[in-house]
């Protein structure tokens, strides 16, 4: 499995910002003194929760779409991409947490890198079924 290092390190840091961000839910909540199971009551708070409920859901898009392009296309281009990816989380978070309509650029970014990501495992794995290479 050494030869998908780059890739499992990827995957593992797209977890810890996963963590990172559920931490931050956590720290609003102490910051605005919103007990749970309340999800509402303050700006920070609730921006905390949808960003890291955002990255939550493009989890099962990003991982499963960064393996298989490494599997059928190139473990350092997904792992590359995979790092945009990261980046483009973090620019979320920082421009969710400061105004909600300054995410857009961090959507953005992660948006492209994920296609990218998708699609090209996607074609690939199509290609190759089509020609008989798989």
């Amino acid at each position: 499995m050494m030869e998908h290092r780059w890739t499992a390190l990827v995957t593992l840091l797209s977890l810890l910002v996963y963590f990172w961000m559920s931490l931050q839910v956590g720290r609003a909540r102490g910051k605005c003194g919103i007990q749970p199971p309340a999800m509402t009551g303050d700006q920070l708070m609730e921006r905390a929760i949808r960003v890291q409920s955002n990255t939550l859901e493009w989890l099962p898009i990003f991982l499963p779409s960064l393996w298989l392009f490494a599997l059928y296309w190139n473990e350092m281009v997904a792992a590359g991409l995979g790092v945009v990816w990261i980046i483009g989380r973090f620019l979320y978070s920082a421009g969710y947490m400061a105004d909600p309509a300054k995410r857009s650029t961090g959507f953005l970014i992660q948006f492209l890198a994920c296609g990218v990501l998708l699609l090209g495992a996607l074609g690939k794995i199509v290609y190759s079924l089509a020609t008989g290479g798989i």
